[in-house]
């Protein structure tokens, strides 16, 4: 894997989280050190840490570094039907299929958004960490969607300060088993890493602050399409909610989802795309909203429930 680093606890970062202690022990971004503390590469006292623990005085630490040699970054490759929605000096807004990553990260071999623009000859914002330069937001793998990425600085600091800030509009529709009582209301529940399982997020009380607003669109037998405003943006923010609601995305077998459900429709993945995504344009100052339409497998699955 690389170099291991070992070493006990500096006493000035006692206290401190994990990733921000790295960062400043070892000269790296917060996102790399998050990272490798996501993949299981921070130790202390023989428990794996994740990147928001903190670290405790007088533990021993160890780090496994990757070696950067036998680990290149993916190469940009082009992105089969990645459309793209608008482009302009400041942004690139794509509509991402399912089955790409935003960026490049250790152990992800496959597709990602910034790979395919950077193959299509896109100059991106070098803002951020360098696998993950002009991303102000990301969307999962199996999720689709736009997604807006900074090709400048300015666009960078702006976007991710609205995206912070929340003022950025991120509508989302998904289809959820049964019928959520209230038929629309909001989710507000902090999430944080599940506990027993580390590919996943939960509804923790020591979590960060969640907030889910749905509405119902459509019921049918078995299930409902929703639309659904996000007003923070944690990692499977709308596809934990949903789960604890008790009513997961359809084809969401990580969140509990019935597999028989999923095979009955044709679906692969969690039932879960981004609509619609409103900001102020860093460039010009207005409003700018963008649209997306169903990817095939989505609306299969739609025309299968609604026909019962």
């Amino acid at each position: 894997m690389g170099d291991l680093r070992s070493l006990p606890v500096p006493d000035g970062l006692a206290g401190e989280r994990v990733d921000a202690a790295l960062a400043r022990m070892l000269g790296m971004s917060r996102t790399k050190a998050a990272e490798l503390a996501s993949a299981g590469h921070v130790v202390l006292d023989g428990r794996e840490l994740g990147k928001s623990d903190r670290l405790v005085s007088g533990g021993w630490l160890e780090v496994t570094l990757p070696d950067l040699t036998s680990e290149p970054l993916a190469a940009p490759e082009p992105v089969p039907g990645m459309a793209i929605r608008l482009d302009d000096e400041d942004v690139v807004v794509v509509d991402k299929p399912v089955g790409v990553a935003a960026h490049p990260s250790p152990g992800w071999t496959g597709p990602t958004v910034i790979g395919g623009l950077a193959a299509a000859g896109y100059r991106i914002a070098t803002s951020g960490a360098a696998e993950r330069q002009g991303v102000v937001h990301r969307l999962d793998v199996g999720t689709s969607g736009l997604m807006v990425v900074a090709k400048s600085e300015r666009a960078y600091t702006q976007l991710k300060r609205a995206f912070k800030e929340r003022t950025v509009e991120k509508v989302y529709h998904a289809v959820v088993q049964g019928h959520p009582d209230p038929s629309a209301g909001t989710v507000d529940a902090p999430i944080g890493r599940h506990p027993q399982h580390d590919y996943k997020w939960a509804v923790l009380a020591q979590g960060r602050p969640s907030v889910t607003h749905y509405a119902t669109l459509e019921a049918m037998r078995s299930a409902s399409l929703l639309e659904i405003h996000l007003e923070t943006g944690r990692t499977h923010q709308i596809r934990v909610h949903m789960s604890a609601l008790r009513h997961p995305c359809a084809g969401d077998l990580t969140y509990g989802a019935d597999p028989v459900l999923a095979r009955t429709l044709g679906l692969q993945r969690q039932w879960l795309h981004a609509m619609r995504l409103g900001f102020t344009h860093p460039g010009s100052g207005s409003w700018v909203e963008v649209s997306s339409s169903y990817p095939a497998d989505l609306q299969d699955a739609v025309d299968r429930l609604r026909s019962g």
